[in-house]
Formats: C-alpha cells, structure tokens, sequence
C-alpha cells in the first residue's frame, strides 16, 4: 500500500484551497452582478408594487453614493418644457465681480461630458426650492473656488437662466427668450474661504 508523501499532501491541501478560494471569488462576483442587475432592474421600472418600492428604498443610500440612480421624469409622463442653466455673479470685496457657470454639458466636449454629468443632475436640483438647503453650500464652494489671498470673495449670487421650449404645429420646436432670475444670495463670511 502507497502512503502519501508530505509533499504531495501538501499540494493537495493547497490545490484544494486555491479552488475554494477560487469558488468564493466566482461567488462573489456573482452576487455583486446578480444584486446590480436586480437592483437597476427594480429601480428603472415605472410601476410601484410593494416589492419594487422595498427594493428602490433598501439599495437608495448606495445608488444615491455611487451615482447609479436614474430618474425618468425626462421622459414622461411631463417631459421638461424649459431648457435652463445655472450661473453665479461673484462678488468681490473691491467691488468687481465675475460671472461663474456651472458644467454645462452641450458646452463640453464628450470626454468632460462623461466626468461632470454629475453637475447636470446636481444643477437642476439645486434650482429647485425643494433643495434650498443646498444653495448656502453652492454659494461657499463657488466663494472658495473664486478667492485668493488679494481678492476675496464677498458675495455669491445664484442664478437661473431659462428658455420655454415651444412646440409648433409642424412637431418641431422654438425657443422663446431667456428669462435671469436671482435664486439665492449669500453674503460670504471669513470662515467660509478656509
């Protein structure tokens, strides 16, 4: 009878680990697919049965961290009727100002576009009086962006520029005038430049 040299057992062991191992990863990967394509699934569909509702809210804080939400309200049932945009005035302390724009993706090229879409989403809600909570934060990080150690901001200004989008009757559409409103403005204090 033929024992098993140390040697040999010992590759066994270590070939039996490696496909444990190996079956786990397989696994894994497996899961983190499966609960994506579930989740994207469940998030994307119109219809709010329990179920679907259980999972939108259950994966929310991670779709909303990791940037894979999808809203669908472009599309319908009320798609947009108004083509906008957001800029700030700056102004400084010696009186000057600038006008600073947000990312606008028809101004980008289709590399920038990729990288900044975020500001696109975070753009529309910002002008929007559910999320005024946000606007002394946007008018912070833009004083930030704008001071330096001579000149330094004093007050930042948000605007909304929009245009109705007006339909035809031949299904095509115009571009009524651009309308400026003043949103939000927000006197900068020393501590918000550090």
């Amino acid at each position: 009878m033929a024992t098993d040299s140390p040697v040999s057992k010992d590759n066994r062991e270590l070939s039996t680990h490696a496909d444990r191992l190996q079956r786990v990863k397989r696994a894994a990967i497996s899961v983190f697919i499966i609960f994506h394509l579930v989740a994207i699934v469940c998030w994307s569909l119109p219809t709010n049965n329990l179920l679907v509702h259980f999972v939108k809210e259950s994966v929310r804080p991670y779709f909303v961290w990791s940037g894979l939400f999808q809203s669908w309200d472009m599309f319908g049932p009320d798609p947009k009727s108004v083509n906008s945009y957001l800029e700030a005035v700056v102004i400084y302390d010696d009186g000057t100002s600038q006008l600073w724009s947000f990312p606008r993706m028809e101004v980008l090229s289709y590399t920038d576009r990729y990288f900044k879409e975020r500001y696109r989403k975070y753009g529309e809600n910002l002008q929007n009086n559910e999320f005024a909570d946000l606007w002394p934060d946007a008018a912070r990080y833009i004083a930030r962006l704008n001071s330096t150690s001579t000149h330094r901001v004093e007050k930042v200004m948000l605007v909304v520029r929009w245009s109705a989008i007006i339909p035809r009757s031949d299904n095509t559409y115009d571009r009524g005038p651009w309308d400026v409103n003043v949103f939000y403005t927000y006197t900068v204090k020393p501590e918000d430049l550090q």
